[in-house]
């Protein structure tokens, strides 16, 4: 077992904090398929909140509808102030800037060594440095940041599962976003990698101070990084609270959760 941090006693200062991330009344069917039927959500300033649900429970679709992939049928999402859904593809596009998303596959491109991954994203939002910064410097940052700068020649093919996680994640890092959104970010990992995942992500968390949403099967995951959760049933967020709240519920609903 991971041995957890005195995540209680941040936990009771949350509502306290900035709220840079809340989504409201969301909404989103497919036909008659109603994914999400009212879900509600406030990120905060530094916090880690994990969102566990079911396969085929909404998360992904939450999320698409978070960073503008896919539209809500109704409802809002503030991220930092902005509406994003009166926001124009411009605007958009600079407010993604400073949101990094670690996809459940790596989604490293193939033909790139790690080098030229990381190159991309500071192309793409070049204009978030002026061009005042030199590229290699933050490339190599973002590798030594999970332990990586020896790799920075490799090919995608030459790395190993947990390798690859930790270049998408320096790859998400070398934008300096303000939250980052993790796709269940230790599944397909064994034991030992995962564990050194999860490390990893609490380690960027207290030295960036980021924003972390995560979405996660992984209840060693939770119980060590969640300074709340929220479980996503019936496209609801049917309960919020702390791990050791809601890991101790009556609830069946809840119970089934946390049954190993």
């Amino acid at each position: 077992m991971i041995e957890e941090k005195n995540i209680l006693s941040k936990a009771k200062n949350i509502e306290q904090r900035e709220i840079v991330l809340q989504i409201k009344d969301l909404y989103k069917s497919f036909g008659d398929n109603h994914v999400l039927n009212g879900f509600n959500m406030t990120l905060h300033k530094g916090e880690n909140l994990v969102i566990m649900g079911k396969s085929g429970s909404g998360k992904s679709v939450m999320i698409k509808c978070l960073v503008g992939l896919m539209e809500a049928d109704s409802g809002s999402i503030s991220v930092m102030g902005n509406d994003i859904t009166t926001l124009n593809q411009e605007t958009l596009d600079i407010l993604r800037a400073d949101i990094g998303f670690l996809f459940q596959g790596s989604a490293l491109y193939d033909s790139m060594t790690v080098r030229e991954n990381l190159e991309f994203p500071l192309r793409r939002h070049s204009e978030k440095f002026d061009g005042q910064t030199d590229t290699n410097v933050l490339v190599i940052e973002a590798l030594e940041n999970v332990g990586l700068a020896d790799a920075i020649d490799l090919m995608p093919s030459e790395l190993s599962g947990g390798m690859k996680r930790r270049v998408a994640l320096a790859r998400t890092l070398i934008l300096q976003p303000k939250i980052i959104l993790y796709d269940e970010p230790t599944s397909g990992l064994d034991p030992i990698t995962a564990k050194e995942i999860i490390l990893l992500m609490q380690d960027i968390q207290e030295k960036y101070g980021t924003s972390s949403l995560i979405i996660t099967h992984d209840v060693d995951c939770a119980r060590v990084i969640a300074e709340r959760m929220i479980l996503l049933i019936d496209g609801v967020d049917y309960a919020v609270g702390t791990f050791k709240e809601l890991s101790t519920s009556k609830d069946p609903k809840i119970m089934a959760f946390f049954k190993q």
